[in-house]
């Protein structure tokens, strides 16, 4: 599955060699925690729930498809598709800015405050799931799945690089295609700016329906909206439900703080097992293991509890150590998993998982 594991890989590259262009060539400060929480809250949305969502659009394409393109010419549905995709994105992303329910959803994406690329993978565990309905229009006309999956590839790609710190402006591309330029305006801590800009790849949907903004000349720029709700990717993605519906919530506050390189290298070597499980297994849907059921169970523990980390809980701390000791013990030792890479990232999410707890003891006695 190297063809699904590459892109992650490369993303992972882009996002910690910007950091560092951002910080020691720019001199700007970077927030490591918020951009382990963007990796954090981002991976799970990546792997699973955008693997149900093809899933989805697959069963669609074969049961209820038109089959409309069946005798036109190949390259006139991929200009189609690439123009269909685009457009349903434009229409999917201004409805999340109008429909409360799918607001509390998309909300996460704009609560970040630092505009770079993990800002990109930044996103509710649930947000692929909304995606559903709109592209399952390209599956009744007849669009192919393999070519929604290029497609839709190419158009993350695109919003991916939209979302970097470093570019100018980009001279005549600035007039067809979304670029950093224009979607900055889209993250500005102002609800006016925050409701333009919506286009994911061509600019011109939102000329054409009267959406565009340009960057404000006389305002401070800030990123963001509504304030970080937490720095836990399960609880960033239910507290705006629960706010939504009046459910009350009062977050408890640790002055404790783990420092940055064991949070930054914990989110590392987690995502490194993500990316070892998307290389085994793909996304995973037919024929599931019980070994793959209790990895995403122990995956899943350990963002929570990396969350836990990054706000200073110490049942986060506790379960990190716990999860980083069970991963191995029962993966590698019990079931004898011979893969290099499983050995690799398992031993050092113990060894890590060994330090934090041993740093965190430490800093409680000097605190006693």
């Amino acid at each position: 599955m190297l063809d699904l594991v590459l892109p992650f890989v490369i993303m992972l590259i882009l996002i910690v060699a910007e950091a560092f262009v951002l910080q020691y060539i720019k001199k700007v400060t970077v927030n490591w925690s918020d951009i382990i929480f963007n990796l954090n809250s981002g991976h799970l949305m990546l792997w699973l729930f955008r693997g149900l969502e093809l899933v989805c659009y697959h069963f669609v394409y074969t049961h209820f498809s038109f089959n409309l393109f069946i005798h036109v010419p190949i390259i006139l549905t991929w200009i189609f598709t690439l123009l269909a995709w685009d457009f349903g994105f434009y229409w999917e992303h201004r409805l999340h800015h109008k429909i409360p329910l799918l607001w509390a959803i998309h909300m996460v994406h704009h609560q970040g405050e630092h505009f770079n690329l993990s800002l990109a993978i930044r996103n509710s565990w649930y947000s692929s799931l909304t995606s559903i309905p709109f592209f399952a229009l390209l599956a009744i006309a007849g669009v192919p799945t393999p070519i929604f999956i290029a497609v839709s590839i190419f158009h993350y790609s695109i919003q991916f690089f939209n979302h970097n710190a470093v570019t100018p402006q980009l001279g005549i591309l600035e007039k067809i295609l979304v670029t950093p330029t224009h979607h900055k305006v889209h993250h500005l801590k102002d609800y006016y700016y925050a409701n333009h800009n919506f286009s994911g790849s061509f600019i011109f949907w939102d000329k054409f329906f009267g959406t565009f903004e340009t960057t404000p000349v006389d305002k401070t720029i800030t990123y963001g909206s509504h304030g970080i709700m937490s720095q836990n990717p399960f609880w960033a993605s239910m507290l705006p439900f629960m706010a939504l519906f009046n459910i009350p919530y009062s977050p408890s506050l640790s002055r404790y703080r783990l420092p940055h390189g064991l949070l930054v290298s914990g989110g590392l070597f987690l995502f490194g097992l993500v990316l070892s499980y998307v290389y085994d297994y793909g996304y995973g849907y037919h024929n599931v293991t019980m070994t793959q059921y209790l990895l995403f169970g122990c995956l899943v523990l350990g963002s929570i509890a990396l969350g836990g980390m990054a706000e200073g809980k110490h049942w986060g701390i506790v379960s990190w150590f716990v999860l980083c000791w069970l991963i191995p013990l029962f993966f590698a030792i019990f079931w004898q998993w011979p893969p290099f890479y499983w050995l690799l990232f398992a031993g050092l999410m113990t060894i890590h998982g060994s330090i934090t707890y041993v740093t965190w003891l430490i800093g409680k006695y000097h605190a006693n």
